[in-house]
């Protein structure tokens, strides 16, 4: 991962976590106990698409095949630091890095629009109308089109600096 081999944590102090997919339980109970022990913030890095904000979902409120349990398992206030739709324009992330969303996509996005834990958050429900509007979406490692290293010397430090998170 990027922010490891950049040791973007010496620079910024976090502890940076990676699913590969799908947040598997331990992570998700790891993340759960290290926010409430440490009482520190979260921010979550993931893909411009409607299966990125579900992953998203699943550490904030927890998967529904596991609801029963989610106490333990989930970090309600995780933020959504990116990429986000608008930083597509906002970042001029070139065309060639943009994917055009497939039809399941759309319809993926058109009902995360009617989910409780986007319509709780108006800011998340107005990037995900863009996403599903511009038919666009990117994932994180677009951003390396700019050069190996500019999510971490440029992407994540200005989002730091703005508090660009929702």
């Amino acid at each position: 991962m990027r922010m490891a081999e950049d040791r973007f944590y010496q620079r910024y102090p976090c502890i940076v976590i990676t699913a590969k997919g799908q947040p598997d339980v331990a992570t998700r109970m790891f993340l759960s106990r290290i926010t409430a022990e440490l009482q520190i913030p979260v921010l979550a890095l993931v893909d411009s698409d409607p299966y990125g904000l579900k992953i998203l979902s699943v550490y904030m409120s927890g998967s529904k095949n596991m609801s029963y349990d989610s106490a333990s398992l989930t970090t309600p206030d995780i933020k959504w630091l990116g990429l986000r739709p608008s930083d597509l324009n906002k970042y001029d992330l070139p065309d060639q890095c943009r994917l055009k969303m497939t039809d399941n996509d759309i319809k993926t996005g058109k009902e995360l629009l009617n989910e409780t834990y986007i319509l709780k958050n108006p800011e998340w429900t107005k990037e995900l109308q863009r996403m599903v509007k511009t038919k666009e979406k990117a994932e994180i490692q677009a951003l390396s089109s700019f050069g190996f290293q500019y999510i971490t010397e440029v992407y994540l430090p200005r989002k730091l600096r703005e508090g660009d998170w929702i």
